[in-house]
This record gives structure tokens, sequence and C-alpha cells, in this order.
């Protein structure tokens, strides 16, 4: 491609796994999951390109559709430029030096109505990758939620590799009032030690999905704790669920917690092909239901722990 793809080799100071999973293998070219014949990528220059598929193999050239407004080659410690498609007509976009910008893309895929404008963009700290990012609308007002990647120097670790993972969360909403369109409504940063296999934030920005080696958990500065034990009495309320469940290729197995007093004579337990009942003496059933799929019903056995 000329002029090339803005890749960005490694340093030095990356020299763990993490760094190579995070940014040595990550893939500069970028599908439009709402536009599913539409890439992107950044060029050398800058400037992000667009490549549509036509006649089902051949590649149209490719075509600016927006141009990043800092130098690139001026941050010495900089990272790849990456991007996420929040919706149909959002785009999330990192420069690789630590800033992000929203910005608002019109109906992409066609040269006509496509024009990229930032409608935000702010100094987040040191460099990132975007690893996720959804468009949402709550209360009336639009909301952006975006996941940052980071992998950081740990000063506390002297056994491991030097590192840690950071992942942060930030959720971007848009003003009634006032110049400014789009203000950070709150931060949140997880900590862990290996870059996730897969990480993103829920449809409704409620949550986060994380698949990864090791565990994540919440770093939280002092105003967040005061909010917290708010959120403690709540959850306190909150029941354990019915039943936990894990599945190998040959066997599924239910956990079911049981009340306080109850004897194997008290349970009974019904397996058919097709479905499972587990009730106790002269009560509802504690669970039943369908299965997904069939069971060899009669292998099927069950026992109870000491913890009941």
């Amino acid at each position: 491609l000329p002029p090339a793809v803005a890749e960005v080799q490694l340093r030095d100071d990356q020299y763990t796994l993490d760094h190579m999973r995070a940014f040595g293998m990550y893939n500069y070219l970028h599908l439009d999951s709402w536009y599913q014949d539409n890439v992107y990528y950044v060029d050398q220059f800058g400037r992000v390109m667009n490549l549509s598929v036509t006649l089902d193999t051949a590649l149209q050239k490719p075509r600016e559709v927006f141009r990043l407004p800092t130098d690139l080659t001026a941050c010495d410690n900089r990272l790849c430029a990456s991007m996420h498609f929040s919706s149909s007509s959002w785009v999330t976009l990192s420069d690789g030096t630590g800033r992000l910008y929203l910005i608002k893309s019109g109906k992409r895929g066609s040269s006509a109505s496509e024009k990229w404008e930032i409608v935000f963009n702010e100094e987040l700290g040191s460099p990132f990758i975007i690893a996720h990012s959804v468009s949402f609308v709550k209360s009336d007002a639009h909301s952006l939620a975006v996941l940052l990647l980071r992998v950081e120097k740990d000063e506390l670790d002297t056994k491991g590799s030097g590192f840690h993972v950071t992942l942060e969360w930030v959720t971007i909403t848009e003003r009634k009032e006032g110049d400014q369109r789009y203000e950070i409504i709150k931060r949140r940063v997880l900590q862990g030690k290996s870059v996730p296999h897969y990480a993103a934030i829920e449809p409704s920005g409620d949550g986060l999905m994380i698949v990864s080696h090791k565990p994540f958990t919440f770093m939280q500065n002092e105003s967040e704790k005061l909010e917290e034990n708010d959120d403690a009495k709540v959850s306190n309320e909150k029941k354990d669920p019915l039943y936990y469940w894990q599945q190998t290729e040959d066997d599924v197995t239910i956990t079911v917690h049981l009340p306080q007093d109850i004897t194997k004579d008290d349970i009974k337990i019904q397996f058919s092909p097709d479905n499972i009942c587990v009730a106790l003496k002269d009560q509802p059933p504690l669970m039943e239901g369908k299965l997904y799929s069939s069971v060899d019903h009669e292998s099927c056995t069950w026992i109870i722990r000491d913890d009941k």
C-alpha cells in the first residue's frame, strides 16, 4: 500500500509477553462490523483510509476519510493508532499518544455521506489502545463507553514481569447545555496481570465482560470508596444464584445449595432425557426445567457434599 500502514515496532523496554500480545501482534486492519464490506487502517501520514470490497473479492483503491490532527512521529513512546466502531455512525479513535477522539462519521462505506467530524477529544494520560467501545442512550442522553488497554510499569512487582495490565473504562456523555457537547462523566480503572483474550463493554454500557488468564480488580480512589459503601448495602439484599453449572465434553455438573437441616431422605430428584427436577419434601421444586440437549438420564447421579 502506498503510503504504508503506520506500523509501530516494539521498543527495547517493551519486552514482555503482555507487550507482545497487546501491541506486537496488533491487527492494523479494522473491520467495520456495521458495514461488513468495509475495512479501515491508519497510514504513515496519520490518515484513516477506507477499503471497500466490491464484486466479492476485488478491493477498491484506498480512500482517505479522516486525518489525525497531530504529528504521530513526534511522540517518543507512542503505540499504534487504534480505532473501534461503536455504532453505525460513531467511531472511537486513538492516535497512540494518549489522546482519545470521538468521531461522528455519518453513514460509512459510501463516499457521498461519509464525513468524519471530531465531537470530542481529550488527553487521557499514558498511551493506550482501544479495546472496545459501545454507543447507547440512557435517560435521553447519548453516551459512549470506551475500554482502553495499557501495559504499565509496576514498581512493586519485583518477582514477576515488572509490569501490570490496566483496563480503563471511560464513559462520555452528551451535555444538554454549554459549548462543549460531550464530556467524561466516569473513569474506572481495572488492574490485572495478563492481557485479556477478550474484553468488551455490555451493549447497555452497564458492565464489562472479560476473558483473561489472570483476574482483574477495580482500583478505587477515595470518593469511589464512599459510593461503594452505599452500593454494598443494596447488593447485600441480592440473593445467591439458584445453581451453578460446569460442563466438559462428557459431563454437566450442577451444584445447588440446600437449605439448613435437610437430610438425604427429604430430597427428590428426577432425571429424564431432556428434563431435570430437584425438589425438597413438601416444598415446591428448588429447580426444574427443560435441558438444552438430551442427556443419558440412566447414568445421571447425585451426591450431597459436606457443605450441603
